[in-house]
């Protein structure tokens, strides 16, 4: 069933304010995650911060939702987990090998993760509103800054940055762009499927929970996908079963049937999305841009959650020192443009891998899952995976410049 816009509609239909303090754009992962640390800030320091989204917060799931359990824990939505999944499995046509990883996966109920994290999230507003893009600042906007922090108009530090919406325009001097792929706040727009986009389906069978169901399990099977990968994630009483495709012009419905049919499953409740599997630039004009909007999506995996949380915390701490006069708003921009850029080698890694992936014979791609085998080459290996953006992050004070050295180089 899609999902039903929650926006205000006719004579409810209001505009939104004219100017705020800072301006989120998009309520899911990282959107929130930026939210949830302006509230970290000391209570006179506090802006005034608006959310916006097509939307209602919770509304509309469009991943597996399924992230390390040691991120949920330390951004405090573990009453969200529906399963946790101390293991994994990666099985092709000539065999694979199953793992005990060093940290466990979790899956979760979306929308209560996201009000779990909205909760955190202080005194921030949020509205329904379907961004369109940006625009020109009104004169309006200009004579309603506030606050003794308000970047005064003229020069770099009084630039305003205005979003248009279907509620009206709304501006501010911090805007993040938390959409996803879309990336609607720059020009041009991500398109598929000429952008570097993979796409994914899963299905939601209902499946009574058993305690043999604790693995997060994978298939590189080119009879499902040709260039891509196939899941299994479980979810206390129900499967969420997938394939990813890093070809966006690879359909994968029949794919997700398929799987499905050997699973037993009944193919019902169908959710799709498009991902990104390359690193964009994480400002542009003035924006910043976190999760899926900045390429932050793990490529070869897929996984975009926690990175959304780390980029997001990333993205909160740096419009934080502007608030608290530490740094203004270019510095702001340029140290989290470098802290997205830092993260390059290992994104170019894992892209390599996905391109090569595909083109291994089956046969030695099952030796290698079987080599990877030991606990001692697993720990290191999921150990060094979950290292590159690593919930410590997520322990840290708000603020300050220490931080910036929580990724792993």
């Amino acid at each position: 069933m899609s999902p039903v816009r929650a926006t205000t509609r006719g004579v409810e239909k209001t505009p939104l304010p004219p100017r705020v303090d800072v301006l989120i754009c998009g309520a899911s992962f990282a959107g929130l995650a930026v939210a949830r640390e302006l509230a970290r800030l000391p209570l006179a320091r506090r802006p005034e911060v608006l959310v916006i989204d097509r939307y209602a917060i919770g509304e509309r799931a469009t991943s597996a939702c399924a992230a390390p359990t040691p991120w949920l824990e330390a951004m405090g939505v573990t009453s969200a987990i529906r399963s946790e999944l101390p293991y994994m499995s990666f099985t092709t046509p000539h065999g694979g090998a199953r793992y005990r990883l060093p940290w466990s996966w979790s899956s979760f109920d979306y929308r209560e993760l996201c009000l779990e994290l909205w909760a955190q999230c202080g005194g921030a507003r949020f509205a329904t509103a379907k961004v369109e893009g940006r625009t020109a600042v009104s004169a309006h906007s200009l004579r309603t800054g506030r606050g003794e922090w308000a970047l005064s108009e003229g020069g770099e530090r009084g630039e305003l940055v205005a979003v248009r919406t279907d509620r009206g325009d709304v501006s501010a001097p911090l805007v993040v762009d938390a959409l996803g792929w879309r990336r609607v706040l720059s020009d041009p727009h991500y398109q598929p499927p000429e952008a570097p986009l993979s796409r994914g389906l899963e299905v939601h069978p209902p499946v009574p929970h058993s305690p043999d169901q604790d693995a997060l399990d994978c298939w590189v099977d080119r009879s499902l996908v040709r260039r891509g990968y196939a899941w299994r994630v479980p979810a206390a009483g129900e499967q969420r079963i997938g394939v990813g495709s890093y070809d966006p012009r690879q359909h994968v419905k029949e794919g997700t049937r398929e799987l499905a049919d050997r699973l037993d499953a009944e193919p019902v409740r169908y959710q799709g999305n498009w991902f990104p599997h390359r690193l964009r630039p994480a400002t542009e004009d003035g924006v910043f841009f976190a999760g899926d909007s900045a390429g932050h999506c793990l490529p070869l995996s897929g996984e975009g959650i926690r990175t959304a949380f780390a980029f997001g915390i990333a993205a909160g701490r740096e419009i934080g020192g502007v608030l608290e006069g530490r740094q203004d708003r270019a510095q702001a921009l340029a140290a989290y443009h470098q802290r997205s850029a830092a993260q390059a080698p290992f994104y170019r890694r894992l892209l390599r891998l996905q391109r090569v992936l595909p083109a291994l014979p089956p046969r030695l791609l099952a030796l290698a899952f079987r080599a990877v085998s030991p606990q001692a080459v697993v720990d290191r290996a999921f150990g060094w995976y979950l290292e590159q953006a690593h919930p410590r992050l997520a322990d840290a004070p708000p603020g300050g410049v220490a931080e910036r050295d929580r990724f792993a180089a």
